[in-house]
């Protein structure tokens, strides 16, 4: 089983940075309600859509979540 994507997530994370994923990481390592043990698209997808108002375009959490991918294989 692969780690859930929160956690993958957080490994991103960079305090002085412009790339879109690691202000995307920063942001929602402060988000008390993320879905942290989840690895499931939809449900992360609909969470971010519906909550996240940090996250301005979801362009960036499918740019994420391919990267997310492409580290479990």
């Amino acid at each position: 089983m692969r780690r859930p994507f929160f956690q993958w997530l957080m490994t991103q994370r960079n305090p002085v940075t412009s790339d879109e994923v690691e202000n995307f990481a920063n942001a929602a390592f402060y988000d008390t309600q993320f879905p942290k043990q989840s690895d499931d698209f939809d449900l992360i997808s609909r969470y971010l859509e519906e909550n996240a108002t940090y996250l301005y375009n979801m362009s960036i959490f499918d740019q994420a979540w391919s990267e997310y991918k492409a580290s479990a294989e």
